[in-house]
């Protein structure tokens, strides 16, 4: 078994296409549903990075989006409703040269299973979170989720939602999460970017993908998303450069106070002035920030917002494990189950 953090490799007999990390599960989602795009961009981009099907495992918990362990040719556990963290979390520290990949929606890890990503993200567990947000419950047929906007009207909430939706990349900054990153399911080449910062990224990584339920939520993100308008609506986050967007790349994002406002380029207002992205930042301000920015008021953000290094949680618990042994040795467990008081009973 590989040491803590080192990656356990097994070949394959020759390099690998994107149908070899398909299954021979038929996919069953509605026709249209931005999880088959997400789907394919997570299949095109292991087989871009040369991965090893028998290093991966797929986690889901309950969801549209929990079906992934089925349709990708790997490892994988369908659990049970917001619980997939935990078990990651047991298998990343008995077997942590595996890649581990958790597929969660805003359902399932926002509501019944928050408490379990805050702690997942704090520890820094070497692990992947996929979490797809349509701001909707889709398998249960469309009721409103911890993301739904103020006011949404749907099947629980006819006369509209009173709750405030959660931010989930605002959950992870308060977590302390060292890696997170935004995309969208109908940007492919961005999407299998993000998948692969993602994967590079030593410790947790946080992905949010914005997907679009065209059954029960159609269109959500449209307003900001769609291809003839995320240009002028969407801010592409690109390390150690000014935040600038729009199809004529004519406008930025400069702080005025501590709240960040848009301005034109031009009539006195240059790049210089411009807010520069620093994902690396040690300090999370930044990055909280930029997690508060939505539209119509400003541009939506989209890739990575922090990618800092800190120790995984499995090789901190490695070490603490081999300081034991080399302090009390090995230890044997028979002796331990009877080293203090035992009884039987017949």
């Amino acid at each position: 078994m590989s040491k803590a953090g080192e990656r356990l490799v097994i070949q394959e007999p020759r390099p690998l296409t994107r149908m070899d990390f398909a299954s021979d599960q038929t996919v069953r989602w509605c026709p249209g549903c931005g999880d088959y795009s997400i789907l394919a961009q997570v299949q095109r981009t292991f087989a871009e990075l040369g991965l090893r099907r028998a290093n991966q495992v797929f986690i889901s918990g309950i969801g549209c989006q929990s079906r992934f362990p089925y349709y990708m040719n790997a490892f994988g556990f369908h659990t049970i409703h917001g619980r997939a963290l935990p078990i990651a979390t047991g298998l990343k520290a008995a077997r942590p040269d595996l890649d581990v990949w958790v597929v969660t929606g805003d359902g399932d890890s926002l509501s019944i299973g928050g408490n379990h990503l805050l702690h997942c993200l704090r520890r820094n567990l070497h692990i992947n979170v996929i979490l797809i947000n349509n701001r909707i419950y889709g398998l249960t047929k469309g009721q409103y989720s911890p993301t739904s906007e103020f006011g949404k009207r749907t099947k629980t909430s006819p006369d509209g939602t009173i709750e405030n939706p959660i931010n989930a990349l605002c959950v992870a900054i308060a977590a302390e999460a060292t890696f997170i990153a935004r995309s969208v399911d109908t940007w492919s080449d961005h999407l299998q970017a993000m998948l692969r910062r993602a994967y590079e990224h030593q410790g947790t990584s946080f992905l949010e993908i914005y997907q679009n339920c065209n059954i029960f939520n159609d269109q959500t993100f449209a307003p900001f998303a769609a291809r003839d308008v995320r240009d002028d609506r969407m801010l592409l986050l690109e390390h150690g450069k000014p935040m600038i967007f729009g199809k004529d790349r004519n406008r930025g994002i400069r702080l005025r106070g501590v709240s960040p406002e848009t301005v034109d380029l031009g009539n006195g207002i240059r790049e210089e002035d411009l807010l520069v992205h620093d994902e690396r930042a040690d300090s999370a301000t930044l990055a909280y920030l930029l997690t508060r920015m939505n539209y119509p008021e400003l541009p939506v953000p989209v890739g990575v917002f922090r990618a800092v290094v800190r120790p995984t949680y499995e090789r901190l618990l490695q070490d603490q494990v081999d300081t034991a042994i080399a302090e009390k040795g090995e230890g044997n467990l028979e002796d331990l189950l009877k080293s203090a008081d035992t009884w039987e009973v017949t």
